[in-house]
């Protein structure tokens, strides 16, 4: 009888130990809800943290920028001013050189007329001498022609 309990017992042993062997696989395979839950939730606490680092990296990444942006803007700004005064004494150098070429152009006409006058006087002063030429050489023969004695 001894060695059928031992053999019993062995049965009963390896029986119970299969039992508590297919609950602890059963138990790592198939968790329960509330062990499903607890892991889930753990895994998306990391993957917030994840995203918060992501997040924040991103924030600074856009201020960096936005300052960036800002310092471009006021070098933009004192250009633009730069220029416009620059534009403003352009133009008023336009106008001036504008009523400068205005008064030269006057005076080129008038320059003209003058020309024109002067050309006229010195014809006439030509058609004169030629007439006083004309004169002398005729003045000179009646010169010669009284000494003569005719």
């Amino acid at each position: 009888m001894n060695s059928e309990r031992v053999v019993h017992r062995s049965v009963l042993a390896v029986a119970f130990a299969g039992l508590l062997a297919s609950g602890a696989y059963a138990q790592s395979q198939d968790p329960t809800p509330q062990q499903q839950d607890i892991q889930n939730d753990k895994k998306d606490i990391r993957n917030d943290k994840k995203d918060l680092a992501k997040d924040r990296a991103d924030r600074n990444a856009d201020q960096r920028d936005i300052n960036h942006d800002k310092r471009d803007l006021s070098k933009d700004r004192a250009d633009r001013n730069t220029d416009q005064r620059d534009i403003n004494h352009d133009r008023r150098d336009l106008n001036k050189d504008r009523v400068d070429r205005n008064k030269d152009q006057r005076d080129i006409n008038h320059d003209k007329k003058d020309l024109s006058k002067d050309r006229k006087d010195r014809n006439q002063d030509q058609k004169d001498i030629n007439k006083d030429k004309g004169a002398l050489h005729k003045d000179r023969k009646d010169l010669r022609h009284d000494k003569r004695g005719h």
